[in-house]
């Protein structure tokens, strides 16, 4: 999230104008997002802010610090689709109790909420309202269509994790797709136009190196933060991919390919001065083990993994020990 984006919105509400709210900056309320929702229509950010008041003033904020201290946090909205269904209860005997109030009211909100469960809004949320505001930490939510006559959006206020897919194979191809569905940044890099193809990778960074080989990595740079993912065609370039992975110390990196293929790639890579230390820190094989095969289904575990490395890597000690236990792990 762009700080200047929220203190133009406090700028604006502060001179007593209405701000305005674009879906590039909240795309969240984008046509490609809300896809399908017929409750929903991007002209929507004009209703919530057409709402909004100085009282909201805080709630921005809070956003603009939880940008400047790296908090695990989102800027959530209230929609409204119909005011009278949204504050009826329809609790059922399969839902957790509430009270006898449905929503708060039916006007639209815009909230801050972040991983501790620290809400920030410029009215006093019902106790089922609480429940769905909450719900934004599963980023976006789980449960913004469980009640009629309001939905739930929200926008990270944090970073996307970058994935670096070194290798345009089948696999990266399937793996693009499904990392940006699950909200990772994704690049991939390849030397073969017909591999790095748009059509194969349309909505990644794509990065064709010169020549026919993996020589040109080496003018490109992760930061510690980033996830490597090696998986170049035939294994050709994994050590190349492996030493610069290291060597950009990045969070985490994990390689394809057998255990014969992974001796050749140690001593390639060793022999460049990669550590043993280092070598062991590469996740060997990539993803998560459950008989997957195809490149369709390797992309899968490979997503699996990267998840569950994110999800470690975000949430607090107290949040993880909680989940890991309803894991049973």
């Amino acid at each position: 999230m762009n700080k200047a984006v929220l203190q133009s919105i406090i700028d604006d509400l502060k001179a007593g104008k209405t701000p305005l709210l674009s879906t590039d900056d909240f795309p969240c309320f984008s046509a490609e997002a809300l896809a399908g929702n017929s409750h929903v229509a991007p002209d929507y950010l004009d209703v919530i802010a057409k709402s909004l008041t100085e009282a909201d003033i805080p709630t921005f904020e809070r956003a603009i610090r939880a940008v400047d201290e790296g908090d695990l946090a989102w800027l959530g909205f209230k929609v409204i689709y119909d005011a009278a269904e949204a504050q009826r209860n329809t609790d059922n005997e399969v839902t957790k109790k509430y009270g006898d109030q449905g929503s708060a009211d039916g006007e639209p909100l815009v909230f801050f909420c972040n991983d501790a469960k620290e809400i920030v809004s410029s009215r006093t949320p019902s106790p089922r309202d609480t429940f769905q505001m909450k719900d934004v930490t599963r980023g976006p939510s789980m449960h913004n269509e469980q009640f009629e006559g309001l939905t739930w959006r929200s926008v990270a206020l944090f970073d996307q994790v970058h994935v670096w897919l070194l290798g345009a194979s089948d696999v990266a191809s399937e793996l693009s797709a499904l990392a940006i569905h699950v909200g990772f940044k994704v690049t991939v890099v390849d030397y073969d136009p017909a591999y790095i193809s748009e059509e194969r990778f349309p909505d990644a960074a794509r990065i064709e190196l010169p020549g026919d080989n993996f020589d040109g990595l080496d003018e490109y740079h992760a930061v510690p933060a980033d996830y490597v993912c090696v998986l170049t065609r035939g294994h050709m370039f994994d050590p190349e991919s492996c030493v610069w992975a290291v060597r950009h110390n990045v969070h985490y990196v994990g390689m394809m390919g057998c255990k014969g293929k992974n001796t050749t790639v140690h001593d390639l890579v060793t022999s460049r001065g990669v550590t043993e230390e280092q070598w062991e820190s590469i996740k060997r094989p990539i993803g998560l083990k459950f008989g997957a095969k195809t490149p369709a289904e390797l992309a899968i575990a490979i997503v699996a993994e990267l998840i569950d490395v994110r999800y470690k890597e975000r949430y607090s000690d107290e949040a993880r020990e909680r989940h890991e236990q309803s894991l049973g792990r």
